[in-house]
């Protein structure tokens, strides 16, 4: 993963003045859009801090559009059906939202079939609702740019896979490059003549050109589509993995080959289907996707891939939004907008931060990007029962909707806000994902953790200025200096608080007063 990072000090840091006050980032505070694609129908509400979205609403409905599109050159009459009433509820719910306007878009098989006009002056009469038909090139552009919502600065390869297209883009600094669309959508392969041998040398000769056109692609490959996400949940569950969160979760190259033969050799589809979590109509597209993946790692071979759950309607968001907040860390944005809503004292995560910092100087700045975000997050479930406070924390860490965060670092995340309510982590009904980080990433996360867990202790006012640690780590010494105002704060738990900080950093503590 590639993150823009911010300088660390001054107002250009990560705690700069949070853009999501700004009006110009308030307007995108509720987006709505609607990507009318060949397999379903979704309708997304983005609502919250724009650069790493909140979820407001999220519906999706299979119409299946574009089944049998090649065939007959129309639209699935049972789906231009179920796809109008689908934009009706839409439209209604948004309303009932207060939503002024809804960005519709739609893709492969309403602009390649002969009634997809008829379809969106239906769609106009009965919902006052301008679809706006996009072509293969916009599509690949637009889910580029969500993946760039979630990765800023990433660069690789995009592919976007529906019903009946697949395209590709090209990432680098942070911009989209080439861009070609393709027939090889898992609708479109079903109709393609000459049984299994024809249709894996017609999926083999479309890759060549693809090929030919895009380049040498040896970074990552980032996965956009329902059936490429379905995909992944089958190598979960081949794998016995344990996080279950889609987002960032990466499959190499040997893997995707694995998972295709799985696929490919399982007799019982319905059984498979069950096990993972994929609706019946999803799956009847699931071994024709896992062709054309097999077949594009094999023709581009990327060094690693990650699956994004960011795609087209992202991509909408991101087009509105100005350049400065695209710039911004999804990941911090997001924790700094759920410290603004949910905190008791909002702002004293900075403070904290600037209070523990001095124990981790020596740590790169990706894990400093960490223990900042943990910072922000430190306080907002503080509503959860104290029994189970730490355990809340943890789950939300490791299966929020946040941008910006491999699997290892969402554990670690996870690890650091649960030791801010608990000395231990044994016991928990997560420790199968404990095993995602190494014993000393483990043991790191709980400093961080015991850290906050002890500054917390110190403060009740976001700007006071009471306290500093000096960390010698040669020396293995960690020294508190604390003022006399905050003399009287430092009681038994908080001793003991620090103490247990100082048993994880195997150091002997001293604590000092410091002179008025």
């Amino acid at each position: 993963m590639n993150v823009s990072v911010s300088p660390q000090t001054g107002d250009g840091s990560l705690f700069g003045r949070p853009l999501f006050e700004d009006p110009s980032a308030r307007a995108l505070s509720r987006v709505g859009v609607v990507d009318v694609g060949s397999n379903s129908v979704r309708l997304v509400v983005f609502d919250g801090a724009a650069r790493s979205p909140a979820y407001f609403y999220n519906e999706k409905i299979m119409c299946a559009l574009g089944a049998g599109l090649s065939d007959t050159g129309h639209l699935n009459p049972q789906g231009r059906v179920r796809a109008l009433d689908a934009l009706k509820r839409f439209q209604r719910l948004t309303e009932g939202m207060g939503l002024s306007d809804l960005s519709v878009v739609a893709t492969a098989a309403v602009r390649d079939a002969s009634d997809g006009l008829d379809f969106r002056s239906d769609v106009l009469r009965d919902t006052g609702l301008n679809v706006r038909v996009i072509d293969g090139r916009e599509e690949a552009r637009l889910s580029a740019q969500g993946v760039l919502l979630g990765w800023p600065g990433s660069y690789g390869l995009v592919c976007d896979i529906g019903g009946s297209s697949m395209e590709l883009a090209e990432i680098s600094d942070g911009t989209v490059g080439r861009r070609v669309t393709s027939d090889l959508g898992p609708l479109k392969l079903q109709t393609v003549k000459g049984g299994k041998k024809g249709r894996r040398a017609h999926i083999k000769a479309v890759m060549e050109q693809l090929q030919s056109e895009m380049g040498p692609q040896r970074d990552r490959l980032f996965l956009v589509g329902g059936s490429w996400r379905a995909i992944a949940r089958v190598d979960m569950h081949r794998r016995g993995y344990p996080l279950h969160v889609l987002h960032e979760y990466r499959m190499s190259p040997q893997s995707v080959q694995r998972t295709a033969k799985f696929i490919r050799e399982h007799e019982d589809h319905d059984a498979l289907r069950g096990a993972c979590g994929i609706s019946s109509t999803r799956m009847a597209l699931v071994p024709l996707a896992a062709e054309v993946l097999w077949r594009l790692v094999k023709t581009f071979k990327p060094k690693d891939i990650a699956v994004s759950s960011y795609g087209i309607r992202e991509g909408m968001l991101y087009e509105q939004m100005p350049q400065r907040l695209r710039d911004r860390d999804p990941l911090i944005e997001a924790c700094r907008f759920a410290e603004a809503k949910d905190a008791r004292m909002p702002g004293f995560g900075k403070l904290l931060y600037q209070f523990i910092e001095p124990i981790f100087k020596s740590v790169p700045d990706t894990r400093k990007r960490l223990i900042k975000a943990a910072c922000l997050l430190h306080d907002v479930s503080w509503r959860a029962h104290p029994d189970y406070r730490h355990e809340v924390c943890f789950d939300n860490a490791t299966r929020a909707n946040l941008g910006g965060l491999k699997h290892s670092e969402r554990v670690f995340l996870g690890l650091a806000l649960l030791h801010r309510y608990t000395n231990k982590r044994e016991g928990t009904h997560f420790e199968d994902l404990y095993a995602l980080i190494d014993e000393k990433t483990r043991r790191d996360a709980e400093i961080v953790g015991k850290a906050m867990r002890f500054g917390a202790m110190l403060w009740m006012e976001k700007d006071a200025e009471r306290g500093a640690f000096k960390w010698f780590p040669k020396k293995r010494q960690l020294e508190l200096h604390l003022s006399p105002d905050a003399m009287p704060l430092f009681g038994e738990v908080a001793e003991a608080r620090l103490n247990s900080l100082a048993s994880s950093l195997d150091a002997k503590v001293t604590v000092k007063q410091r002179r008025r």
